[in-house]
């Protein structure tokens, strides 16, 4: 983020003869409306934050959000020029917990002056910052931090507050759901469920939220636990504001839905099947590594012993583990609109580990970058195939995939010490006719993991195409060629060392990128198994054995 995060922008945001009727409804609907006096209920926040991000928030100004940093001039909650991540999390007020975490006078007294500062800058409705989504986000945010900001603080401020919280809550619960989807429709509908259990005589939202959350649970959690954008950071979200609801209610005295807590028996499971042996995610549809210290408090919420699992079908991804190895491999379908527009164009690239060490690798994705973001779905930013050097799904500038699988097949053989997998996809297919199967067999204890990459065209080649297998390597994972390029010597900080062997094609070793985790990629390396494709049909075999010295 360069000085153009820094400028401010004149204080009246621009508004569309949309955005004035809105404002004059709100005020309307201010005077209609009756304000409450107090909470009865403050929802219990159980998640930790960082006294640390607090600290930088405080002496700075600065915001921080996944490794990145924002510094807000001018107490300008949309700075000119920032991506919409930024006005999100500004906006949303999740980062309260942090100065909840650091807590005394420091932290409530900042708190306060923010919330404040927002409730003046915001006396009337906008279209950005009233967005149902980030309302959503606020309410709960402020709901749940309200005993440590607000019981103490002055009348007048508390009068603000209420009269401010019960126009928000009026505006989310004629709104939602509207065009919402995914994870932004959840936290909406947690806003009306704490507000209709902290306001008084406010149950109808209650029961709204309610009837909301039952219809999304059927359409974003899948009967395997996974989310229905295949993204193991979306499901994350999605369980955290399950536990959110299902806290509030057993706090408030009510009852939880067994809608919720069936989701939660099944997703927190496919939570687990993404993590490696150093129990961080996978990179897989716009997934950095994650935080192991949330992982931990969500296990802890949710209360789940249930083991982890070997196969989410209805997701699209397998789990190989053998020995101290560890295979992830994607093996589904893209999702349908509007869940694709943050998912990867990578049928059939995997991930392998082994013990707390990553070996192979895709590149992972940027946390507040679009640019970073629309690179890095890119077939070639992941380990799998490509032909020609195109996607295997077309991306479109808004965000949504095309040209999508319409076939996909899968066949898996487990026995005792091994595991075999054959899947396929036709991505390929309306652009050249060309079906690609990959088939992955992992055995001996995880060290010897041998890969067929065959493709198929059943409409016969009308030309030569160029076909590239990438392997991306782990940051901390040195390789070299050796026998005159035909194999590659991997060596692991633990001190085991790997040999890639190719048959019967060209290696290379690239550059590449790693973005698992913060906002800056850091070098890594890629092996690249190149062929020409001539004939109908091409087999490129390959293998990653352990060297036992």
């Amino acid at each position: 983020m360069q000085n153009t995060l820094f400028h401010s922008v004149q204080k009246t945001i621009r508004r569309s003869i949309h955005t004035i009727a809105c404002s004059k409804i709100v005020d309307k609907w201010k005077l209609a409306g009756t304000i409450p006096e107090k909470l009865i209920l403050s929802p219990v926040d159980v998640w930790k934050g960082s006294a640390d991000r607090a600290r930088w928030l405080i002496h700075g100004g600065i915001f921080t959000l996944e490794g990145d940093q924002l510094e807000l001039h001018n107490a300008n909650w949309t700075p000119q020029g920032v991506e919409d991540t930024w006005v999100r999390y500004i906006n949303g007020f999740e980062w309260l917990r942090d100065l909840k975490t650091l807590g005394g006078n420091k932290g409530r007294l900042a708190a306060r002056a923010m919330v404040e500062n927002w409730m003046d800058s915001h006396a009337h409705y906008d279209e950005v910052t009233w967005r149902p989504e980030i309302m959503g986000a606020r309410i709960s945010s402020w709901l749940s931090s309200f005993t440590f900001f607000g019981d103490s603080a002055c009348e007048e401020f508390q009068e603000k507050f209420y009269v401010s919280l019960a126009r928000q809550v009026r505006l989310l619960s004629r709104n939602v759901p509207g065009n919402l989807t995914g994870v932004d429709l959840l936290k909406a509908i947690r806003g009306l469920a704490y507000a209709g259990l902290a306001m008084e005589g406010r149950e109808q939202l209650l029961e709204q939220a309610l009837n909301l959350l039952h219809k999304e649970i059927g359409r974003q959690i899948l009967s395997d636990g996974g989310h229905v954008s295949r993204c193991p950071q979306q499901l994350t979200e999605a369980v955290m504001v399950l536990i959110d609801i299902r806290t509030a209610l057993r706090q408030g005295g009510y009852p939880c839905p067994e809608k919720i807590l069936h989701a939660l028996d099944r997703a927190v499971p496919a939570l687990r099947f993404f993590r490696h042996g150093d129990r961080h995610f996978a990179l897989f549809n716009g997934c950095q590594e994650g935080n192991e210290d949330l992982m931990k408090q969500i296990t802890l919420q949710s209360g789940s012993r249930a083991k982890t699992l070997n196969s989410l079908p209805h997701t699209g991804y397998e789990r190989m583990a053998v020995g101290r190895g560890l295979i992830i491999m994607d093996t589904g379908k893209p999702p349908k609109w509007p869940h694709d527009t943050t998912s990867h164009a990578a049928p059939l690239a995997f991930e392998m580990s082994y013990g707390r060490e990553r070996i192979i690798v895709n590149c992972g994705t940027h946390p507040t970058n679009p640019e970073w973001q629309d690179m890095l779905r890119f077939t070639a930013a992941h380990t799998t195939l490509t032909i020609d050097d195109r996607n295997a799904y077309e991306i479109h500038k808004d965000g949504s995939l095309s040209r999508k699988a319409k076939k996909v097949s899968l066949n898996r053989e487990d026995k005792i010490g091994m595991t075999a997998i054959e899947a396929s996809h036709d991505g390929y297919v309306p652009v050249n006719g060309i079906t690609h199967r990959r088939t992955l067999y992992y055995a001996d204890q995880g060290h010897d993991l041998r890969g067929e990459d065959t493709l198929t065209c059943t409409t016969g080649l009308t030309k030569p195409h160029k076909i590239a297998a990438r392997f991306h390597l782990h940051p901390k994972v040195s390789v070299s060629l050796v026998k005159d390029g035909e194999e590659a010597i991997l060596a692991l900080p633990g001190g085991t060392g790997w040999r890639f062997t190719a048959c019967g094609a060209p290696l290379s070793l690239e550059d590449s990128i790693y973005m698992g985790d913060g906002v800056r990629p850091r070098k890594s390396k890629q092996l690249v198994i190149t062929a020409d494709m001539t004939e109908d049909n091409l087999q490129i075999k390959w293998a990653l054995q352990r060297e036992l010295l």
